[in-house]
């Protein structure tokens, strides 16, 4: 369309840095590649740090609390932080770009696992859950960085984009809980209860990714697409032979995408995190439950890569079926496996996790299809909330089901309500929602 003379001097207001990648198709593909490379280097170190709450966040407050009642209050916490966090880390980037936004997020994140150690160390409950709370932020804003590979990718890379950011997260994911151990020792040393020594490593890992993403994320990939996006808006620049796009929010796209996320989230959280508590309820120690949480998030995060391929390839509601039957197959071997077989345990938490990595990773490829750059990071931002409500509530109610009833009740509904994904696949394509 043509533009007007406020889009002219709009343009001609550009800052040079700025112009050059949008005149450049080559050089918008050379930021493209390497803010992928930025993402991936930070996402290993906010891998690390997101394992310590999810492996050892409920026995800590089975100790501190000597009930485990409330033993699913800290992954309930930290997702009600992660969900807040989302939502601000949300705005800060559709504002000030990724780089603010991810970088904060993550260096809350840091503050908050440093609070869990003194809290540790003091036996003090309430700052316990504070900084659970604040620890939060650091996993909300480990998922959010999927979404900075996809800000300058086209449509056909999207899901591989936000694959290749979560494939990164498996190295720091899976080393951090077998360091659970180790991590344990090295706390005891200095003083500090072992539960406790995976927090320091979460610690100083935000920390990390946080300032990998304030030092080295420039120019910001938000703040370049959304000058091209401007461009092609106003119709002129070469940008407009090189990328095209909607510039509608497809509505019934994102409650599709929001569907699929929310109900693998609640039935990966719920039955994620019992599995511990129910290990050493069984005579488990440490070493062993680090190795069942460390296949989990393994399986969370390594298959992204082939995941993201066949979501473009076959579509992204072909992989939200898939993941139902998967996290349906978990719930019913979690539940059913001998109490003492800890390759059983392994076997079905992995599904679990590889169940959840193909909803996760179709639902985000349809949120980012559904919208475009003058509200996708405020949009992204908010639909995390959602997701990290919905695991609050998965992570709060596992621990009461289990305390009045069972983990095998547990698993099994967690395996049924995963069969919800089939009528909200069978109603998207139905109305042409996929790809």
């Amino acid at each position: 369309m043509p533009h007007t003379p406020d889009d002219a001097r709009a343009l001609e207001r550009q800052p040079t840095w700025l112009q050059s990648y949008i005149d450049s198709p080559e050089k918008q593909r050379q930021l493209y590649r390497r803010t992928l490379i930025i993402v991936v280097i930070s996402q290993i170190f906010g891998g690390a740090g997101l394992a310590a709450g999810v492996t050892v966040g409920a026995l800590l407050a089975q100790d501190m609390l000597g009930t485990d009642s409330f033993a699913g209050v800290p992954v309930a916490l930290i997702t009600l932080g992660s969900a807040i966090a989302a939502l601000l880390v949300g705005r800060l980037s559709q504002r000030f770009g990724r780089r603010a936004g991810l970088a904060a997020g993550f260096l809350t994140g840091g503050i908050g696992g440093v609070g869990v150690v003194i809290s540790a160390v003091t036996n003090n409950i309430i700052l316990l859950f504070a900084s659970l709370l604040i620890y939060g932020a650091g996993t909300a804003t480990n998922l959010q960085a999927r979404y900075a590979g996809t800000d300058l990718a086209n449509a056909r890379q999207r899901a591989t984009a936000i694959s290749i950011a979560m494939v990164s997260t498996t190295l720091g994911a899976v080393a951090g809980p077998n360091l659970v151990a180790v991590m344990g020792r090295f706390a005891l040393k200095i003083g500090v209860p072992a539960l406790a020594g995976p927090f320091i490593l979460a610690a100083a890992a935000f920390i990390l990714a946080g300032l990998v993403l304030l030092v080295l994320l420039r120019p910001d990939p938000l703040v370049v697409a959304k000058a091209i996006a401007y461009v092609q808006r106003a119709g002129v620049g070469n940008v407009i032979k090189e990328k095209s796009g909607k510039l509608t929010i497809n509505k019934r796209g994102i409650v599709v995408g929001v569907t699929i996320m929310v109900l693998t989230q609640i039935v990966m959280v719920s039955i994620m995190t019992m599995t511990p508590v129910h290990m050493r309820h069984h005579g488990f120690g440490l070493k062993e439950v680090g190795l069942v949480i460390g296949f989990h998030i393994g399986a969370m995060y390594l298959p992204s890569l082939v995941t993201g391929f066949l979501a473009d390839k076959f579509g992204r509601t072909t992989m939200a079926i898939v993941s139902g039957a998967i996290l349906l197959a978990a719930g019913v071997l979690a539940a059913v496996a001998p109490a003492d077989s800890l390759l059983v345990l392994i076997i079905a938490l992995a599904l679990l996790g590889l169940g959840w990595n193909f909803g996760f990773i179709s639902g985000t490829a349809l949120i980012v299809d559904a919208t475009n750059l003058s509200n996708r990071a405020k949009t992204q931002g908010s639909v995390d909330v959602l997701i990290a409500l919905a695991g609050a509530s998965g992570g709060a109610l596992s621990g009461m089901v289990v305390a009045h009833s069972s983990y095998t009740a547990l698993s099994l509904a967690g395996g049924v309500l995963s069969l919800l994904l089939i009528p909200v696949v069978v109603w998207s394509r139905g109305n042409q929602i996929d790809d």
